[in-house]
């Protein structure tokens, strides 16, 4: 049995996903005619209470989508410095858009209202002009941590007060959904553009929706086709992701349980030296020096046990939709067998 935690991008569809991809209606959908696309945009977008949406191979994708169009070469973005969109989009905001970058030093991803307020450029030619703020729920390099509804409401009203564009890089923003009972209508109201992801715990093969406004989206259709993302008949994707949204979102609560359990069983290794909160489907631990953490990794490896390094001494590993508790049980059995552990 072979035990893959090393991202939640490693499912496979499941066996109901696969039968409503064979049997969706596809179309071309450059020329805007596949009904299944149509109906899985105009689903996202209903549910962030948005006017239109667009469908794009990845997350990458969508954010770098929505910087584009947001932005104007010389601008600068506002994230914190573990974001996605600055550590693993191939330095795509310099690259795509042309724009600068302002690394916030926030809480496991989380910065505040204050934050951005004081990293705000003046309005003088010496300085790239600010323009959009860019939140990551929850924040991969946070350990899945979630965003207070509260904080961002106030990032919202501090980018409204200064003309600054907020953009929500939303990869697993269902995983802290079902965990806060938070609304996806609350978050469109508080974001000009969303990012979704289906492929990582919403379990389809590929896929991310961006979200906002009409004429947005009109710019984004544009910035997808110069970046060749359109896909033709792609409609048998887009089955498979209105097929997660309608099945998958609750069920992240048990990708969750499973997370904080292999927290437990990582916290009892005399090697870990910490074990970052654990809020959703992300296990983030840093190993002491005794345990090198390239032969942690090799030897689970070796043991059938895919995990990824994250850093100095730092392992990650995520739950999901194809780790039961058949494949915990037996995680917890090589792991005590390989390292021992406290009682």
């Amino acid at each position: 049995m072979k035990i893959d935690l090393r991202s939640d991008t490693v499912t496979k569809p499941t066996r109901n996903m696969l039968e409503a991809m064979f049997s969706a209606e596809v179309g071309d959908d450059v020329f805007d005619e596949d009904p299944t696309i149509i109906a899985l945009e105009a689903k996202a977008s209903d549910l962030f209470g948005k006017e239109a949406a667009l469908f794009c191979p990845s997350g990458t994708m969508t954010n770098q989508i929505a910087i584009k169009v947001h932005t104007q070469p010389g601008d600068e973005v506002i994230c914190d410095e573990t974001a996605h969109i600055y550590n693993y989009e191939g330095g795509g905001i310099a690259f795509n858009s042309g724009c600068s970058v302002r690394l916030l030093h926030g809480d496991r991803g989380r910065y505040t209202a204050t934050d951005v307020v004081n990293n705000i450029n003046p309005d003088n030619i010496h300085h790239p002009v600010t323009n959009l703020v860019v939140v990551e729920n929850t924040s991969n390099r946070g350990g899945g941590s979630i965003w207070s509804l509260a904080e961002i409401a106030r990032i919202h009203d501090v980018c409204r007060e200064n003309g600054l564009k907020i953009h929500l890089d939303g990869a697993r923003l269902f995983n802290a959904l079902v965990e806060t009972k938070g609304s996806t209508n609350d978050f469109g109201q508080l974001f000009d553009t969303v990012s979704i992801c289906l492929s990582k715990g919403l379990g389809a093969p590929v896929g991310s929706l961006l979200i906002g406004s009409k004429d947005f989206i009109r710019q984004a259709r544009r910035v997808r086709k110069v970046f060749g993302g359109g896909m033709r008949q792609a409609g048998y994707l887009a089955a498979a992701g209105i097929y997660a949204l309608d099945h998958h979102i609750k069920r992240l609560k048990d990708d969750h349980s499973r997370a904080r359990q292999i927290g437990e069983i990582m916290g009892k290794l005399p090697f870990v030296e910490e074990v970052l909160p654990i809020e959703t489907n992300i296990v983030v631990f840093r190993l002491n020096d005794h345990m090198p953490s390239e032969a942690f990794i090799k030897t689970l490896a070796e043991n059938d046990i895919l995990v990824v390094a994250f850093g100095k001494q730092t392992v990650r590993m995520v739950t999901h939709l194809d780790f039961d508790d058949v494949q915990l049980e037996a995680f917890e059995g090589i792991v005590k067998r390989l390292f021992g552990g406290k009682n």
